[in-house]
């Protein structure tokens, strides 16, 4: 009987794909894909997915609208330039993700085991390289 994983171990699975899909859904066909704050464009494999709104808020961790694919000077040296994340997403968008991160918003482990399912087959459909 497999060995049932932790729910911090489910978190940080989850992550993984979540940053696996984000960095790769804008690659071209050759996995190249562009910072959303300073344009630099390098391979997906060298790009982190950056988050404008932190990590820490659950609400927004996995929504795909608060994340897009930052250079790591970008994301870890500059802090993910929040100003200009939210000039790429467009004042609206970045009200409304900053409103949906004040929520309190608690997962089950299965609600984060389907969204490792999710992720791991939109990862497959997408079939970057």
């Amino acid at each position: 009987m497999p060995r049932k994983i932790s729910r911090k171990g489910l978190v940080k699975k989850l992550d993984t794909v979540f940053s696996l899909y984000i960095r790769q859904r804008y690659a071209d066909r050759n996995g190249m894909v562009k910072c959303c704050t300073c344009s630099t464009v390098k391979h997906w494999k060298e790009m982190d997915c950056g988050h404008f709104m932190s990590r820490k808020h659950m609400s927004t961790r996995w929504v795909e609208d608060n994340c897009s694919t930052q250079c790591k000077k970008c994301n870890v040296f500059r802090y993910g330039e929040a100003y200009l994340f939210s000039v790429f997403l467009g004042s609206e968008l970045a009200d409304s993700l900053y409103q949906l991160s004040k929520k309190t918003v608690k997962y089950s482990n299965v609600d984060l085991e389907e969204m490792i399912e999710l992720y791991t087959k939109k990862v497959k459909d997408l079939d970057v390289k």
